[in-house]
């Protein structure tokens, strides 16, 4: 289901950055238009290709277990490298890394278009995430750089708007798609969204990156977020399909004194048949 409401976490990280003074009034409307732009792509890609996963299960012929991966790898990377892509804008250049993001993102969505099967789609849906895990923070960053504290609440409220515009529209657009002409098609046009919005941002917005970032960039602990994350999605696709489920853990949360502490349980049910398909509840 799609929120059209505005995340909050999207709108801390604007308010988080501090503006730049190389800003001139003049690149503030492109600013704006290339970051709606760049959110657009990312979000349109994210609600449309769960309209298309039937028809792309067919044309593929490949199982339900499988299409699944088509949504997981690309949520994986980026959510893995969402706050090394902040990081990677903040130390080597927002604008830098903006153009990087979408320039990767659309590639990959050039190569999801002629993917012909369906390994080479799920390959090039993970490098759509770590194109958007570049795109969306620093986008974020660059509308925050650019507007000052008086004028952040108008053009955050403006990006949000049409945002919420694109999320919505995405599962209209996918389907009317799918059904007049091809589920490739719903990648194919995502360059043509990209092409405006890196050339707006070659010619038209400022660099601007973090004076006080220090230290380098925490592939190691994106790995591990990555390998984490993996593994849970991993365990809980394939224990249906396999009809065993080894391992259920059941985290209870309970408050002791002040600080409160987390108690986790972990119980394990076993199972030798589908009829023990399912977890047992703890």
């Amino acid at each position: 289901m799609i929120n059209p409401k505005a995340r909050p976490c999207d709108e801390a990280a604007i308010r988080a950055t501090r503006a730049a003074r190389n800003c001139t009034a003049s690149a503030k409307p492109w600013v704006l238009l290339a970051t709606i732009l760049a959110s657009s792509i990312a979000y349109i890609d994210e609600s449309v290709v769960t309209v298309a996963l039937p028809a792309i299960e067919t044309d593929l012929a490949t199982s339900v277990a499988v299409i699944q991966w088509l949504v997981n790898a690309y949520t994986l990377y980026l959510s893995a490298f969402l706050l090394t892509g902040g990081a990677a804008g903040d130390l080597f250049g927002r604008r830098r890394m903006f153009v990087t993001g979408t320039a990767i993102f659309a590639a990959a969505s050039l190569w999801c278009g002629l993917s012909p099967n369906i390994t080479q789609l799920i390959l090039a849906r993970s490098v759509q995430g770590i194109g958007a895990a570049l795109l969306i923070p620093c986008s974020l960053a660059i509308i925050g750089a650019t507007f000052d504290e008086s004028e952040r609440g108008k053009a955050i409220g403006t990006w949000a708007g049409f945002s919420a515009i694109a999320a919505a529209v995405g599962p209209l657009l996918g389907g009317w798609i799918v059904d007049h002409f091809t589920w490739r098609w719903i990648f194919l046009i995502n360059p043509l969204l990209a092409a405006p919005t890196l050339w707006i941002a070659l010619y038209h917005l400022p660099e601007s990156r973090d004076a006080e970032a220090k230290g380098g960039l925490d592939w190691r602990g994106s790995l591990l977020a990555f390998i984490a994350l993996g593994s849970l999605a991993f365990g809980l696709i394939s224990a249906p399909v396999s009809g065993c489920w080894w391992w259920v853990c059941c985290c209870s949360w309970r408050s002791f004194g002040k600080k409160g502490t987390a108690r986790i349980r972990c119980c394990r049910s076993a199972c030798s048949g589908p009829e023990h398909s399912a977890p047992s509840i703890c």
